[in-house]
Formats: structure tokens, sequence, C-alpha cells
């Protein structure tokens, strides 16, 4: 678990981290550089899930030998899939990363949501669904792995 208090706003207590995969954890379907190593310095604090319809079918050998539970979700209605999912793990203890539309809904129940925006964009809905916007994924992992960071962006 990670604890993080955040002067005037919340204790975050959390057990999961929810991870949308294609661009969010990789582009075009390739891991991003960093990725692996992030979540494995966290793998010990949370536990990993990547949620993903799988659109380049390589998100099975791209997380071989890692230690994550993944889901392949159907095509459609993918956001009440993946709030389906964070709802039972529980939001309260949970971070979501995400940056598609059908990331949302996770995102916004979540008690921490970060939305990234790296090549493929972000949908502003879920901009607007986040607690923290990162430029990357290696940063949204980093405030995690550095939770002072986050402290300094949420704190009021």
């Amino acid at each position: 678990m990670i604890e993080i208090t955040v002067p005037g706003h919340k204790t975050l207590k959390l057990k999961h981290i929810v991870l949308d995969y294609n661009g969010t954890m990789a582009i075009d379907g390739r891991l991003i550089a960093g990725v692996k190593e992030r979540l494995t310095a966290l793998s010990d604090k949370l536990e990993i899930h990547v949620l993903t319809a799988d659109t380049f079918g390589k998100v099975r050998s791209a997380l071989e030998g890692f230690e994550a539970k993944l889901s392949i979700l159907p095509l459609d209605k993918q956001d009440a899939g993946k709030l389906r999912y964070v709802q039972q793990l529980g939001p309260d203890v949970t971070v979501c990363i995400g940056n598609g539309r059908n990331d949302r809904l996770m995102i916004a129940a979540a008690a921490l949501g970060i939305t990234v925006v790296q090549e493929e964009g972000a949908a502003f809905e879920t901009l607007k669904a986040a607690d923290v916007v990162c430029t990357g994924i290696v940063s949204a992992l980093g405030l995690l792995l550095n939770p002072l960071r986050l402290v300094a962006t949420l704190r009021c």
C-alpha cells in the first residue's frame, strides 16, 4: 500500500493501480521505455492491473515475464467495463491512469485519477475527470514513486 497525505485535500491509501494499455503504457502497441522498470518498482506496494481492448494484439508479449493482472475487454462499452472493474477493486483504494475517452469513468471514480497526454493525445472529457494531468506515463508513475511531487500538485 502507498499512503499519501495531501494537506487540505485527503489521505490516499492506495492498494491498486489500474492502467489503460494503448495510448497510456504503450504507443502503437509497443510498451513505452521505462514503464516496466517503474511498475516493477511499484509492484511491492501496489497490485498492478492492465485493461485493454488490445487493439494492436501485442499486450501479452509486451507484458511477458511481468506480474500484472491483464484484462482484455470487448470493444463495446469499454468505459462501463473499466468502471465496473475499478468498482470491484474498490475505487477508494485505486489509482487509475489513462488517456482515452473510454478511461474517463474509471479516472473519475478512482481515489486518484491521472490522465496522460502523449503521442495519441488525450480526450478532453478524460482530462476534466482527472485529479492530475501528466505529459507522459513515466512522469505519472514517478508521482507514485516520489509522493511529495503529488503532494505539491494536489495540496490546497
